[in-house]
């Protein structure tokens, strides 16, 4: 699984939505949450591990699970909670 952490939060480059082919990462730029949120999200249930986003980030804010820095584990519940508020 993977996670957007904090280095998101304000930029919200939407790269990695542009080449993710399952389309699990939200809120694009013209959904109505885009404009509300601080940073976008990955949905864990969608999301097929292909890591193409991981490279697009420029602020590199995308971790495997695996990879995760100690202090953004908090990350992979607030991207899971995005995403179970609907």
């Amino acid at each position: 699984m993977h996670i957007i952490t904090e280095t998101c939060i304000g930029t919200k480059d939407t790269a990695c939505v542009d080449v993710c082919p399952v389309d699990c990462i939200h809120p694009r730029k013209d959904e109505p949450d885009f404009g509300k949120v601080d940073q976008l999200y990955i949905d864990p249930e969608t999301c097929i591990d292909c890591g193409l986003c991981v490279d697009e980030c420029p602020v590199k804010a995308i971790y495997t699970e695996d990879e995760l820095p100690e202090s953004q584990v908090r990350f992979v519940q607030i991207n899971a909670d995005y995403y179970k508020k609907s």
